[in-house]
């Protein structure tokens, strides 16, 4: 009943996108979908890892099957488009197979299964194809706020990034240091970061073959949530970025070239107009969010996933900066929104306790004093640096103390029992 209740509610949200996309002339998530089962998509990677998602249910020999079927009927499509002369210009040459396998697998779930096999098999399909969604839902959400925020409130938050040292531009700089080679790495984590929650969700779901269900809570679970709710915010806060609002990007839309050499002035900041292309999507950062999802799931892991969680948030936070992307204020309420996402769905999953509430509130109660500030407030706290940094980096950190204490409740560690001293026998 959840599964389905979940499933109507995605679609129709899904489905509210596209009708709203239509009316802007653009395409929808539903459209943007349907195009990559015979187009060459634009999510060649992300499709084979929503298919290595969906497949946790499969059993080794299924899974060989799936794999060797989407390679085959991608090796077909590029013979097609070879005999007809069929130039790829936007898109991937691969991962039409992936997608045609997930249908496959729906289709097997509906026509060949039955009971809990038939609901087990659906859950995985859903899995793979709700990753999908949220990032064809994603893009949707960025058009739409470009559409119609058409001032951005990039002067109030570069305006608070004074107390916090400019971090964007400090990155900025430190990124091209480093030249093309530090680019490409921090590029490619950027934006193969659903890559790793693939991973990460992986390890976590290794055993639902075998138990034949799904653990109460996972990463997609954060990860799709922080998708949904964070565009909506945009909507509220929209801001574009340190390289489109003080950078070549911005082309006469910017401020003033000033990115990553000059930080910005001091001074009252307003409402400044921007075009109707570059999304509205900077407060939070949900890259961030994301990677800190991908952090806190990765902890339960062995060690090498551990590092490799660690290392992509830390090399997240440094392209979200050095990229020009966001601005540290960005990054505060982005760790933030994750952890009371993270918070709220780890209660729903196994239960609301006054802990669980007490965070979740918290949360929310930070989260809304950093927008309000970042609005209100931005020369005041640019004006006594040695005062509001320290604050606004005190109340991430009470977030994430809260978290953890938060979770070691749930999970408390068992000590081993002390077994009693032998006792010497009576003479």
């Amino acid at each position: 009943m959840l599964w389905a209740a979940a499933a109507v509610a995605t679609l129709g949200f899904l489905v509210a996108l596209e009708v709203a996309a239509r009316r802007y002339g653009l395409p929808g998530p539903i459209t943007s979908q349907a195009r990559e089962v015979i187009l060459p998509p634009k999510s060649g990677f992300l499709l084979y890892a929503s298919m290595a998602l969906m497949m946790v249910v499969l059993t080794w020999r299924q899974r060989l099957i799936a794999v060797g079927t989407a390679i085959g009927i991608d090796i077909a499509f590029l013979f097609v488009r070879w005999a007809l002369n069929i130039r790829i210009t936007d898109g991937h040459p691969f991962g039409n197979g992936a997608l045609w396998v997930i249908l496959g697998c729906a289709f097997i779930a509906v026509t060949r299964r039955r009971g809990r096999e038939r609901v087990l098999l659906l859950q995985g399909v859903g899995l793979g194809l709700l990753l999908v969604a949220g990032r064809k839902a994603g893009d949707t959400w960025l058009l739409i706020t470009s559409k119609t925020r058409p001032a951005v409130f990039d002067q109030h938050v570069a305006t608070v990034d004074h107390a916090l040292g400019n971090p964007s531009w400090l990155a900025g700089r430190m990124v091209r240091a480093t030249g093309p080679i530090g680019a490409h790495v921090l590029d490619y984590v950027y934006i193969q970061l659903a890559v790793a929650a693939v991973v990460v969700a992986a390890y976590q779901l290794r055993n639902v073959a075998v138990e034949r269900r799904f653990p109460s809570h996972h990463l997609v679970r954060t990860f799709l949530v922080i998708g949904i709710l964070g565009p909506a915010i945009y909507m509220i806060f929209p801001v574009v970025g340190p390289v489109f609002a003080y950078g070549a990007d911005g082309g006469h839309w910017a401020v003033a070239n000033l990115w990553p050499d000059t930080p910005p002035p001091i001074h009252a900041p307003h409402q400044i107009p921007f075009d109707e292309i570059t999304p509205r999507n900077c407060m939070p950062s949900l890259h961030t969010a994301w990677a800190t999802a991908i952090f806190v799931h990765s902890r339960k892991g062995p060690r090498l996933l551990r590092f490799a969680g660690a290392f992509w948030l830390i090399a997240t936070l440094g392209a979200t900066l050095g990229f020009g992307y966001h601005y540290g204020a960005d990054l505060i309420a982005g760790v933030v929104f994750a952890l009371t996402v993270e918070a709220a769905l780890r209660s729903l999953a196994y239960g609301w306790d006054r802990s669980g509430i007490r965070l979740v509130a918290y949360g929310t109660s930070v989260f809304a004093a950093l927008l309000l500030s970042y609005r209100y407030l931005p020369i005041q706290i640019a004006e006594h640096p040695w005062v509001f940094g320290p604050l606004l980096i005190l109340a991430m950190t009470s977030v994430v103390r809260g978290y953890i204490r938060t979770t070691k409740l749930w999970n408390p560690e068992t000590a081993p029992v002390r077994q009693p001293e032998p006792q010497p026998e009576p003479v």
